[in-house]
């Protein structure tokens, strides 16, 4: 049964919310920022105008998630009340209870959301790699998973680019997954994954071990000014290809941006390759795959001002055995396992549902611990 000892151990912890998002300070800026907005000459200057903005809609985002738990707290502690007197059931307090501390834990949680770039919209790219129609099979598979994650938080998902299986599934596919702070609980997906099942392709129902990377950098927006050297830059023209239907372009709509630079620490020749098949538009398509290209160069100035590089370059690694980031057991037992954290769980039905929460969470806890050391 909940005590007052536990109400009185969430008091503190929103009062430190309270502290250490600095509400009082937030509520003067947004008041200050909504003046500017206001003004007739605000958007004169837009680029300035859309940062604070974006800037303001964040800060009023804290605040009132802020203050939405402070209200269910307020009403756990009347539920309380009426509990003591015999006027509700004890189940009522108690969900009410883990209402009030699943809402806490969320806004904690994403306060650690704090380095540059994690409150971006993300671009996920999956690839099937070592397994033929297996892996194919097993990337359109991450797909959903990743796409019904990002359905239950409410964020917008574009399709980029599609090349599906020679007989089932995807070789690759680029997402772009829209909403605040989408990139920064991605960013730890980066890497193989690696799944093992009987397989639905074989007649002998052999077990089969398959393997696919997931690629994932922040999207940059025109708040964000990334210089890009024109003479660098190389297009190709292709005829888009898809599921079927409307996805099936018969003119060469589809297109293939290369940006070659050299990697100034080693001095390296790199290439970057942005394929973009959205659009029947091809200049709308150069354009998307011009702000992939400036969220790509985005990413690799954020790596060099941290200065440490992360698995994110997922495409270093051959995309086989040894490099998995995390393993999906299907047979002979069912087991999800982070390779990195240690995390698990038997429930893979939920994972590939898109509950992926208590994996991304705990990744970016170890993180935050190595960054504290």
């Amino acid at each position: 049964m909940i005590t007052q000892e536990n109400l009185k151990e969430l008091q503190v912890r929103i009062q430190d919310l309270y502290e250490y998002l600095e509400i009082e300070k937030k509520q003067v800026e947004i008041h200050n920022e909504e003046e500017k907005s206001s003004d007739s000459s605000f958007w004169d200057n837009p680029k300035q105008a859309e940062t604070l903005l974006k800037q303001l809609r964040i800060k009023k985002r804290w605040v009132e998630e802020y203050h939405d738990i402070k209200a269910q707290y307020e009403d756990l502690t009347v539920l309380f009340d009426f509990y003591k007197e015999g006027e509700v059931l004890e189940e009522e307090v108690e969900e009410q209870y883990r209402k009030v501390s699943e809402l806490l834990e969320n806004i904690e949680f994403k306060n650690m959301l704090s380095s540059e770039g994690d409150d971006l919209s993300a671009v996920l790219q999956i690839t099937s790699g070592a397994g033929g129609t297996e892996s194919c099979d097993w990337a359109s598979m991450l797909m959903r998973m990743y796409i019904m994650w990002a359905e239950k938080h409410n964020f917008k998902i574009k399709e980029l680019n599609y090349q599906s299986g020679d007989v089932a599934g995807i070789k690759t596919v680029t997402l772009e997954i829209e909403g605040d702070y989408a990139f920064g609980y991605l960013k730890g997906e980066n890497g193989v994954h690696r799944l093992v099942r009987i397989s639905p392709f074989d007649s002998n129902a052999k077990r089969h071990t398959s393997f696919a990377s997931v690629y994932v950098y922040p999207l940059v927006d025109d708040s964000i000014d990334i210089q890009i050297n024109q003479s660098s830059v190389s297009w190709d023209t292709f005829r888009s290809s898809g599921a079927g239907g409307q996805n099936v372009n018969k003119v060469e709509t589809g297109v293939r941006l290369r940006y070659k630079y050299k990697e100034e620490t080693t001095g390296e020749e790199k290439e970057i390759i942005i394929e973009n098949t959205e659009s029947r538009s091809q200049l709308q398509n150069k354009e998307k795959a011009t702000q992939l290209l400036k969220s790509r160069l985005f990413e690799i100035e954020l790596e060099k001002r941290n200065a440490r590089r992360e698995e994110i370059e997922a495409g270093k690694m051959k995309i086989e055995w040894g490099s998995q980031i995390r393993n999906y057991v299907m047979q002979p037992y069912r087991l999800v396992k982070d390779v990195r954290t240690g995390m698990e769980t038997s429930d893979v039905d939920s994972v590939m549902n898109g509950n992926l929460d208590e994996f991304l969470k705990s990744y970016l806890m170890l993180m935050g611990q190595k960054l504290q050391k």
